[in-house]
């Protein structure tokens, strides 16, 4: 394995971090780019989710970012769906073309990010049937995706909060970060309950150790606000370079 990939994901972890994601489709358009077996992706990625996320998940939840009345049900409509698509057998190719629709989508929400106006008190108070109901199908829609695919989901789940001004910045955030960890721990379990689950712990440790210390580094980053659009949008155009040569690829 080349060792490029190390410092790659650190960068990842790092830049990720900064905005409380885990990167977990970086990580997977990175390993398709160094020709990493499919089945070892999925589970490397979501391991490395996790090791991202926990401690920001932590810090937003000690700071009192998290909203439980409108997180839960996103949460809990998500974990199951995440472990049912991890699950779910899937062949090599069907996965490369899933995989490359998701990172186009990803490196598009990447490189273009709303925001939202929503104030913080009406985060609170803007509770009713249907709202939770459109919580409960965002949250089992995203996760059944992400279990599937090896990503946490939050790439896509923040950029759905912003547009329907979901919450404030720093609660959409929070949200965003416990849900990357949920359905990651979800998917990998749904993952390992399949006979032919795989992993390298050999190639996925140095991985893990790669993510924590950039996470850490990113999260000290985005305390003092560090303005990385320029590197984002790298990251964007990677991702979508990777996307398109994997449809032209197995279409």
């Amino acid at each position: 394995m080349n060792w490029e990939i190390y410092p790659l994901f650190f960068l990842i972890a790092a830049l990720y971090a900064s905005v409380g994601f885990g990167g977990g489709s970086s990580y997977i358009a990175v390993m398709a780019m160094f020709g990493v077996n499919f089945m070892l992706m999925r589970s490397g990625a979501l391991l490395c989710n996790i090791v991202v996320v926990t401690t920001g998940t932590y810090i937003f939840y000690k700071n009192g970012y998290l909203d439980w009345r409108k997180v839960l049900p996103l949460t809990l409509a998500s974990v199951p769906m995440a472990f049912l698509g991890g699950y779910l057998p899937i062949k090599e190719r069907t996965f490369f073309l899933l995989l490359g629709i998701t990172l186009i989508i990803a490196a598009l929400l990447t490189w273009w990010k709303p925001t939202t106006n929503a104030k913080p008190e009406e985060s609170s108070t803007n509770l009713t049937p249907k709202s939770q109901v459109l919580n409960l199908g965002i949250g089992g829609g995203i996760g059944f995706l992400s279990g599937m695919v090896g990503i946490g989901g939050g790439i896509f789940l923040a950029p759905v909060l912003y547009l329907t001004k979901w919450a404030e910045a720093k609660t959409i955030a929070a949200t965003a970060s416990l849900f990357i960890l949920v359905n990651s721990i979800s998917g990998l379990f749904g993952q390992m309950a399949k006979p032919d689950f795989q992993i390298d712990w050999k190639f996925t440790l140095p991985l893990m150790v790669s993510v924590f210390l950039g996470g850490q580094l990113g999260s000290r980053l985005g305390a003092v606000k560090l303005s990385a659009i320029w590197v984002r949008r790298a990251t964007a155009l990677l991702i979508f370079y990777i996307g398109t040569q994997l449809l032209i690829k197995y279409f």
